[in-house]
């Protein structure tokens, strides 16, 4: 049996691994010995190895024998998939939380991440931006309450998350976007299923336009 110190040593080597590849300080195509990442990350071999499997597991990293890890690439036929998986899934949670009628306090975090988009866009902060975007979606489906589609979507979101960094500075500011989340909260708050079904859909088609639509026109190598 596992110790909890190896147990949670295992975490720390995944979460450290995984931020670092969200941030593209881990570049897509980057290939690493596991001996190595092990001596970066200060840890023995066996937590990083397991943490990588994790990783793997979750479409982050391909593990090359006798080579190391490899960080995938996020292609635009990646990018078009994962868009049209989240465009199935997303309204129809979305829809299903407005059914039930929320109340003001579980709305308010939605209220207050599209807030913090407003303030981030005021600042020119984009990463903030884009912390606060992923709050709204991450806390929409929390609220869902399907721990499984949560930790589905969830994968899909760290998987975009490094194409959506890279072509957010190579498109205007996202004022659409926070509109559009303003608009979604706003029939979620009426109880309309519909209406947030429809609005969501949209956001999420269009945003994927602009997306894969970058990705096709820069041909961005290190994606």
């Amino acid at each position: 049996m596992k110790s909890v110190k190896s147990i949670s040593r295992t975490d720390e080597a995944y979460a450290r691994l995984k931020d670092d590849i969200r941030a593209n300080c881990l570049a897509p195509g980057h290939l690493e010995p596991e001996p190595e990442l092990a001596a970066r990350l200060g840890m023995s071999r066996t937590p990083v190895h397991e943490a990588l499997i994790r990783l793997e597991a979750e479409g982050l990293v391909e593990i090359v024998p006798r080579r190391g890890a490899r960080v995938l690439p996020i292609s635009a036929d990646d990018m078009r998939e994962i868009y049209e998986i989240l465009t199935a899934l997303e309204p129809e949670a979305a829809a299903c939380l407005a059914a039930r009628q929320p109340s003001e306090k579980e709305i308010d975090p939605l209220d207050q991440a599209t807030q913090d988009m407003t303030d981030a866009l005021d600042k020119g902060d984009l990463d903030r931006w884009v912390e606060a975007d992923d709050r709204f979606h991450q806390t929409l489906l929390r609220l869902h309450g399907n721990k499984r589609l949560a930790a589905f979507v969830g994968a899909l979101f760290d998987q975009s998350h490094r194409a959506r960094m890279v072509t957010l500075r190579l498109r205007e500011p996202p004022i659409i976007s926070t509109a559009e989340h303003r608009i979604i909260l706003e029939f979620l708050r009426r109880g309309d299923a519909e209406g947030t079904r429809e609005a969501f859909r949209k956001h999420r088609q269009r945003t994927s336009v602009e997306l894969i639509s970058i990705l096709e026109d820069y041909r961005l190598p290190h994606l």
